[in-house]
C-alpha cells in the first residue's frame, strides 16, 4: 500500500474499460448505468458514464464540458442530475437525464464538494469547502434552483494550524423533514444545525448540533435508516464517531472506533462513509492506507471491525455500493482508477484484479 503523505491543504489531484463479471446470484438485477466525475487538472475528461452489465463496466465518451464533477445528487422523481463543479469560484450545474444543461448556477463560495436535496424535494443545499459555507436555494416545480441562492457562513477553527486555520464545510443533510439543515466541517470541528422556516426555506438560525473533537477534523455523516444513530467519519482522527440522534436535532456521542489497524503508523485521512440498504455494514475508506474498512452493525447500531482491504489503488476518495450487484466500485483518485470489490454474502469484500484507468476520478454516482 502507499502511504502518501496528507496534504495540508485541499488539493485537487486526484476510452472503453471493462470490469469482470458480476458475483454468482447478482445477474439478475438491473444493470445500472453510472456517473464519474474527474479533476480538469489532473487529466479528468470530464464527465464519463460508466455501463454495468454482464459481462462489467464500459466507459462511454466523456462530456467534456461538464468538468470538475466532484460531488452529484439526483431527483429520482424529476430525473435531474445537480453537480457541483469544484473551483475556486465553485458553480452548480442542473441537467436532465441526456446531461443537457436546464441551468446554472455560482455556489457563492470556493471548492464546492457536497450536496443534498431537501425530502420533498424543494430545496437544495451545497457545501463550499474552501471558503467554509453553505449555499441553499428554493427549488421551482422543475426542480430548478430559484434566484439566488442564501448563503450561510460557517465560524470556527481548529487546533491544526494547517488543515483548520477556518472552517470547511464537507457535508451537509437535511433533516427533521426538512427543517433542518445539518453541515458537518472539518475546520470547525463542528456538526452545525441550520434551522430553516417551514414556509420560506430561509435559514433563521443557526446553532451546533455537536461539537467534535478538537482537531479531529470531522468530514461525512452517514445516517442510519432505521436507528436514531449516526456516523461521523473524521478525517484527520481517523476515526468514525457513533452519535446518538436526539429530537431536537442535536447529537451525543456514544463511542469511538478507528478506520485503522491498530499497527499501522503512517499517514492517512479517512474520506467516504456509507451503509448499506439494510443497515447492517458500515464501510469506510482510508487515503493512505488505501484500504476499506469494514464494520458489522449491531442491533443498537454499534461497530464492530470485520476487515481491511485494500482499495485496489491509491487514495480512495469515494466508492458506491451496488447492493444488487453485489459491488462496491472504488474511486481511486491519485492513482486514477476505479477498482471493483465483490461484497459477499456476509458483507465483506472481496479483491479482484478488474481495474479501470479513469484520469483525476473523483466520484461515481447513478
Amino acid at each position: 500500500m502507499d502511504n502518501s503523505s496528507i496534504p495540508t491543504r485541499r488539493s485537487f489531484v486526484g476510452g472503453a474499460l471493462a470490469l469482470g463479471a458480476l458475483p454468482t446470484g447478482a445477474a439478475a438485477a438491473p444493470a445500472p448505468t453510472l456517473i464519474g466525475g474527474t479533476y480538469a487538472n489532473e487529466g479528468g475528461p470530464g464527465l464519463v458514464s460508466l455501463k454495468v452489465g454482464a459481462n462489467g463496466i464500459v466507459a462511454g465518451a466523456a462530456i467534456a464540458r461538464i468538468g470538475n464533477a466532484s460531488f452529484e445528487v439526483k431527483s429520482a422523481r424529476r430525473g435531474i442530475h445537480y453537480l457541483v463543479d469544484e473551483q475556486t469560484q465553485g458553480g452548480l450545474g442542473v441537467y436532465d437525464g441526456a446531461f443537457r444543461q436546464l441551468a446554472k448556477r455560482p455556489t457563492l463560495g470556493a471548492d464546492p464538494c457536497h450536496a443534498a436535496l431537501s425530502p420533498d424535494g424543494t430545496m437544495l443545499a451545497v457545501a463550499n469547502y474552501s471558503s467554509g459555507s453553505v449555499a441553499l436555494w428554493r427549488l421551482d416545480r422543475a426542480g430548478l434552483p430559484q434566484g439566488d441562492a442564501q448563503l450561510v457562513r460557517h465560524e470556527g477553527r481548529g487546533p491544526n494550524s494547517e488543515r483548520q486555520a477556518g472552517p470547511h464545510a464537507h457535508w451537509v443533510g437535511f433533516a427533521a423533514n426538512g427543517t433542518l439543515l445539518h453541515s458537518v466541517d472539518l475546520g470547525a470541528d463542528a456538526i452545525f444545525a441550520h434551522h430553516l422556516d417551514a414556509a420560506t426555506g430561509a435559514v433563521t438560525h443557526t446553532s451546533i448540533a455537536y461539537r467534535a473533537v478538537a482537531g479531529s477534523g470531522p468530514r461525512h455523516l452517514a445516517r442510519h435508516p432505521r436507528l436514531p444513530v449516526a456516523y461521523l467519519v473524521a478525517e484527520l482522527a481517523n476515526t468514525v464517531t457513533i452519535l446518538r440522534s436526539r429530537a431536537d436535532g442535536t447529537f451525543a456521542a456514544r463511542s469511538v472506533v478507528s478506520t485503522l489497524p491498530a499497527a499501522f503508523h503512517g499517514d492517512s485521512a479517512a474520506a467516504h462513509i456509507s451503509l448499506n440498504r439494510a443497515g447492517t455494514r458500515l464501510y469506510v475508506s482510508n487515503r493512505g492506507h488505501n484500504s476499506i474498512a469494514v464494520f458489522a452493525v449491531d442491533a443498537d447500531g454499534d461497530l464492530r471491525l470485520l476487515q481491511h482491504i485494500d482499495s485496489g489503488g491509491n487514495w480512495p476518495r469515494l466508492f458506491v455500493l451496488l447492493d444488487d450487484q453485489g459491488t462496491m466500485l472504488v474511486a481511486n483518485q491519485r492513482s486514477g482508477t476505479i477498482a471493483r470489490l465483490n461484497i459477499m454474502a456476509d458483507g465483506r469484500l472481496a479483491t479482484t484484479d478488474q481495474r479501470a484507468k479513469v484520469a483525476g476520478i473523483a466520484f461515481i454516482g447513478a
